[in-house]
């Protein structure tokens, strides 16, 4: 997969909109919401950020900049399909990490990312063994 961010990556079209909107399933989180529609293409990403999460362009990019390419690193892992994110007003304050970080906890929540993708040694909490330590009683009477 090339570095860049191709068209055939991309929702593009009006009806493409429509289209996930009326039939996704939705995941929604304080800073974003995310529209998921499987389909047989491989993933692509469709962005809304209003001017009522901010009305300066530059804040309205540099969040469409943080999705895009957090996205386009996950893309070869991400479960065939079209997904749009819809940004929401606390997007605008928020750091391009936390951004990231909420993106692909919202596309684990939705099932489009095995909870594997996020990376690091420990496993997910759902696959741990249940803990064998018990406590002791405390004989202190203090």
């Amino acid at each position: 997969m090339t570095a860049g961010f191709p068209r055939a990556a991309r929702v593009r079209t009006r009806a493409e909109y429509a289209g996930v909107f009326e039939r996704a399933r939705r995941t929604s989180d304080p800073l974003l919401s995310l529209h998921w529609l499987r389909t047989e293409t491989p993933a692509r990403l469709g962005l809304a950020v209003s001017r009522k999460v901010d009305t300066r362009a530059v804040v309205r990019n540099r969040i469409k900049r943080a999705l895009r390419e957090q996205f386009r690193q996950l893309r070869a892992q991400l479960a065939q399909g079209d997904y749009v994110v819809v940004a929401r007003s606390a997007a605008a304050q928020a750091p391009a990490a936390q951004l990231r970080e909420t993106f692909v906890r919202t596309l684990i929540r939705a099932g489009a990312l095995p909870a594997t993708a996020m990376g690091g040694t420990m496993p997910p909490a759902a696959a741990l063994p249940p803990s064998t330590d018990k406590k002791k009683p405390d004989n202190h009477a203090g």
